[in-house]
C-alpha cells in the first residue's frame, strides 16, 4: 500500500477521518468472515487426521488471536463474535462492512442477543435492520436498550433465564491503575451489589459525621479494605512479593520495583512500604546481581516498633543477561522454591501478548516427552494457555538462551506452523540494550516548546 498523505484543509482532514473509520469497520468485518473460514478449514483438516468429534475446533481461537496479536484468552470471544455475525446475523454484518457500526458496537448486538435462539437472532437481526441507518447517531447504550427489548419480545424466557444465571458469574478482579493504584472490581448480583454500596454510604457517613478526615470517596475505599482485611493498613497477614534491587532499597537508587500481581511501581513507593509499619507478615524479595550462581537465602528485619515484618529473599541473576540462576530438580512436580523462581522470572502467563496472571507451572517440552523438572524448562502460564497448547498440532521449546541476549525465551509452534516467541520480562535493575539512570548524565535545562516546534502538515506528509 502506498503512502497516505494527510489532508491539509479542515474538512479535507474531518473527511479523512470519516473514510478511514468505515476503512477500519470494512476490515474487521472482513476478519469475521476469514476467521470463520479458518475455523471450517481447521474442522475439515482435523477430521482428516482422524479428531474426535468434541475435539476438533480446540485451540482455533487461540490462533486467530495470536495472528491478530491479542491474548489466546480473547480469542474464543473474537471467534465466537465472527461466527455470529458471518452465520446468524447477516444486516449487522452488512451495516459493519459499510461502515454504519464499528466493530465494539456489532459486538454490542451479539452479545445482547447470545442468550437466543438462532432463529430469534436471524429474526432480531432483521427488525433492527442495522445496515439500513437504524443506529445512526446512537450511543452504547440506546443501541443495548434497542437489542435488549427486540430480544425480550422474542423470547422472554430465555432473557430471564439468561439474567437468572448470570449470577453464577459473579467474580471480583483487579486491575493495574495509573500511579501505584490498582481497580477492584467486584460482578455481584444487582441487590448484593446495591445492598454492599448502600452499607459503604452508611459507614463513610457515620465516619464523616463523627469528624473523620477524608472525602466521602476515601471513606469507602478504606472501609472496604479495612472490612475485608481486618486491618486498616490492609496488609496484615497478606503476603505480597516485591522485587527491588538492593540499591533500590538501601541506597535511595531510583530504579523501580515490581510488586507481584500489579506490575511497575516506583522505588521509593516500594521503600515507603518496608517504613510505614503497616503490615505484620510482608515477603520482600530482593534480585540482587551476581557473578555466578549461589544459593537463595533469607534474612529478617523488624521495625523499631515491632509492627512490621519483613522477610529479604536474596535472588542472583547473571549480570549480562538478568537471568535468575536457580536450581534443578528431577521431581515431575516444580518444588516450591522453584516455582517461585518461575512466578519471579515470568510474571505473568508467557504466552504471547497474553498478560493474565499465572496460575500454572508448566513444562515447556511435557514430563511425558522426556522433558525435565527444571528452570529452563518451566514456564508460568494462566489456566487457559495451559490447555490450549495440549491440543493436537500445538508444540512449544525453549529457544538457545545465548541466541537472545541470555534471556530465557520461549517459542510456540501452532497447527498451522506459525511460530511465536516471548522472552522473560527484565527484572529491576537489568537493562537490555540500554544504559542504567544512574549512569545517564543530568539532562539539560530545555525551554518551554514554543508553537512553531510542532511539525506542519506538510512535515507529517
Amino acid at each position: 500500500m502506498g503512502a497516505v498523505r494527510v489532508g491539509t484543509d479542515s474538512p479535507g482532514l474531518i473527511e479523512q477521518l470519516r473514510v478511514l473509520e468505515e476503512m477500519k469497520s470494512s476490515i474487521t468485518a472482513l476478519q469475521a468472515r476469514v476467521a470463520v473460514a479458518f475455523d471450517l478449514a481447521q474442522r475439515r483438516e482435523q477430521e482428516a487426521a482422524g479428531v474426535p468429534v468434541l475435539e476438533r475446533g480446540q485451540g482455533v481461537g487461540a490462533q486467530v488471536a495470536l495472528a491478530r496479536r491479542e491474548s489466546p484468552n480473547r480469542g474464543s470471544r473474537l471467534l465466537g463474535l465472527a461466527k455470529a455475525l458471518v452465520l446468524e446475523m447477516p444486516r449487522t454484518l452488512a451495516a459493519l462492512k459499510s461502515g454504519r457500526l464499528n466493530e465494539w458496537r456489532a459486538t454490542l448486538l451479539v452479545k445482547e442477543t447470545a442468550c437466543l435462539s438462532v432463529e430469534d437472532r436471524c429474526a432480531v437481526d432483521e427488525e433492527l435492520a442495522a445496515d439500513a441507518g437504524a443506529f445512526d447517531g446512537k450511543g452504547d447504550r440506546a443501541i443495548v436498550a434497542a437489542v435488549k427489548a427486540a430480544a425480550y419480545r422474542r423470547d422472554p424466557r430465555s432473557v430471564a433465564g439468561r439474567a437468572s444465571r448470570a449470577a453464577a458469574e459473579r467474580m471480583v478482579s483487579l486491575r493495574p491503575a495509573p500511579d501505584a493504584m490498582t481497580y477492584l472490581t467486584a460482578l455481584l448480583p444487582v441487590a448484593q451489589g446495591v445492598a454492599v454500596y448502600a452499607a459503604l454510604c452508611r459507614a463513610a457517613d457515620a465516619a464523616r459525621c463523627s469528624g473523620g478526615t477524608g472525602t466521602r470517596g476515601q471513606v469507602m475505599a478504606d472501609t472496604v479494605v479495612e472490612r475485608v482485611t481486618g486491618t486498616p493498613g490492609g496488609v496484615s497477614g497478606i503476603n505480597l512479593d516485591v522485587i527491588m534491587t538492593d540499591r533500590t532499597l538501601f541506597q535511595g537508587d531510583s530504579e523501580p520495583a515490581r510488586l507481584k500481581g500489579y506490575g511497575i511501581v516506583p522505588a521509593e513507593w516500594g521503600r515507603e512500604l518496608l517504613t510505614l509499619g503497616q503490615a505484620a507478615n510482608l515477603e520482600q524479595t530482593i534480585a540482587n546481581p551476581a557473578s555466578g550462581p549461589g544459593q537463595a537465602g533469607q534474612d529478617e528485619a523488624r521495625t523499631p516498633d515491632q509492627e512490621l515484618t519483613v522477610w529479604l529473599r536474596r535472588l542472583y541473576t547473571a549480570p549480562a543477561s538478568g537471568e535468575l540462576l536457580g536450581m534443578d530438580s528431577k521431581a515431575r512436580l516444580f518444588p516450591t522454591r522453584l516455582r517461585r523462581f518461575i512466578e519471579i522470572r515470568d510474571d505473568t502467563c508467557r504466552t504471547p501478548y497474553c498478560d493474565a496472571p499465572i496460575r500454572h507451572i508448566d513444562h515447556v517440552v511435557p514430563w511425558r516427552s522426556g522433558g525435565t523438572t527444571t528452570l529452563t524448562n518451566g514456564a508460568g502460564l494462566c489456566e487457559a494457555c495451559n490447555h490450549t497448547k495440549e491440543n493436537p498440532g500445538w508444540t512449544s521449546k525453549t529457544v538457545h538462551a545465548d541466541a537472545h541476549g541470555g534471556v530465557h525465551t520461549l517459542e510456540i509452534s501452532t497447527p498451522t506452523g506459525h511460530t511465536y516467541k516471548s522472552k522473560a520480562p527484565p527484572l529491576p535493575g537489568h537493562f537490555r540494550g540500554s544504559v542504567p539512570s544512574s549512569e545517564l548524565p543530568e539532562p539539560a535545562a530545555r525551554p518551554r516548546p514554543s508553537p512553531v516546534e510542532h511539525p506542519t502538515l506538510s512535515e507529517l506528509n
